[in-house]
């Protein structure tokens, strides 16, 4: 039986996406082609090998609009020959990316694929591909929520109230991921899995000396008197100390047959055990990465306890301390290097950085599985285990 496996996996550091940010002057291309190019350049593989390029993008528009993916293998000096295209399952798109190359490796239709993502939210703010007065939605999800959906951040404010997440519980979870990640930098844990680029060599947005007294000062992010009338239960908690902020980064993974990656020579770090994806409430939206882990726990035929290490993407603070409460998942091994709060959360790339962190610290702390799962715009999620090799 075929399997899939994790040749090499590697990421840009990650810039504040606004103006002033350290990679705003990257064009989004450029910012993949460079992780494309760290990526052969790391494993040894010829490109022309490659049966494809998965990329994840969100904000399809502007920049990054007509399949950024091609654009980055011809940018990365790949042969012509090389196809690529770019999918959107929101802030899961790379990790859907990865999805879809593992499974074309294991169905016979891939040999050798990266999986990949880009997101130069500095250059294409988000909501850049929804022009002012544009109805995304339509008339039939209006009739089925005649009271209208909710803005991401409203919906961080909702799964904080179901889940009575204090603004002190959610401030603590963002000032330990700074924490982990400053100490993971310090330790040079991330230097294996980071690309420099021009001269950028450091993740833009940790904060080491931030503490629960400063992030307290904060006002709310999301407060808004109409939502506060149809939601009272909510306390208004969500700031931007406790949510992830909007940045410029891409990532990529390099994805063999077995038997492709014996033949190369190649020695992966890990294989790619199972998979699953979950709608869920679009109101709620956040949430689905509940009902994907138990899902894809059941697949694999494994425990919780049997994960060594989980990421769960830190969107929100209270969408990761929600899937703790349910899951009841070892704290300690939760995002150890750190997560989005403090990385940064450049939204096309994150999911195939989620999986390059994960690489990285599996064999950094002998973990034989990781389990990755990440909340999606709509009621979306996507989850997958890792196994080391």
């Amino acid at each position: 039986m075929r399997d899939a496996v994790i040749v090499e996996a590697v990421r840009t550091p990650i810039g504040k996406g606004k103006p002033h940010g350290s990679l705003a002057h990257v064009h989004p291309v450029e910012l993949l082609a460079h992780t494309l190019r760290a990526l052969v350049e790391r494993s040894g593989v010829d490109p022309a090998l490659l049966d494809d390029v998965i990329g994840g993008t969100v904000d399809q528009v502007g920049e990054q609009a007509m399949n950024t993916t091609r654009y980055a293998v011809l940018s990365a000096g790949f042969p012509e020959s090389v196809p690529a295209t770019t999918v959107d399952r929101q802030c899961g798109s790379s990790q859907q990316a990865v999805h879809f190359a593992a499974q074309g490796v294991l169905s016979g239709a891939y040999d050798l694929v990266v999986a990949c993502g880009v997101e130069s939210m500095s250059r294409v703010p988000m909501w850049s591909n929804v022009p002012p007065g544009a109805d995304p939605f339509g008339p039939g999800v209006a009739a089925r929520y005649p009271d209208g959906l909710v803005p991401q951040g409203i919906s961080a404010e909702l799964v904080a109230a179901k889940w009575s997440l204090s603004r002190a519980e959610m401030d603590a979870f963002a000032v330990s991921s700074h924490r982990k990640a400053a100490a993971a930098w310090e330790r040079g844990l991330f230097d294996a899995e980071v690309a420099p680029l021009d001269g950028v060599s450091r993740d833009e947005c940790v904060r080491p000396g931030t503490t629960p007294e400063i992030l307290a000062g904060l006002k709310p992010a999301y407060y808004d008197p109409a939502f506060a009338e149809r939601f009272p239960q909510i306390e208004w908690n969500v700031t931007a100390g406790n949510a992830s902020p909007v940045n410029d980064g891409a990532s990529a993974v390099l994805i063999a047959s077995g038997e492709t990656a014996a033949r190369l020579g190649l020695r992966p770090p890990a294989r790619l055990h199972s998979f699953a994806v979950t709608g869920s409430d679009p109101l709620l939206m956040l949430t689905g990465v509940i009902p994907a882990t138990e899902k894809v726990l059941r697949r694999a035929g494994l425990d919780l306890d049997d994960i060594g290490l989980f990421e769960v993407n830190e969107a929100f603070a209270s969408v990761v301390l929600a899937w703790q409460q349910e899951t009841g998942a070892d704290p300690d091994r939760i995002n150890v290097h750190g997560g989005a709060l403090a990385l940064g959360h450049p939204l096309g790339a994150s999911g195939t950085r989620l999986t390059t962190t994960l690489v990285h610290a599996m064999r950094e702390r002998g973990a034989r599985y990781g389990l990755q799962t990440m909340c999606e715009a709509g009621g979306l999620a996507n989850a997958m285990i890792l196994e080391a090799v």
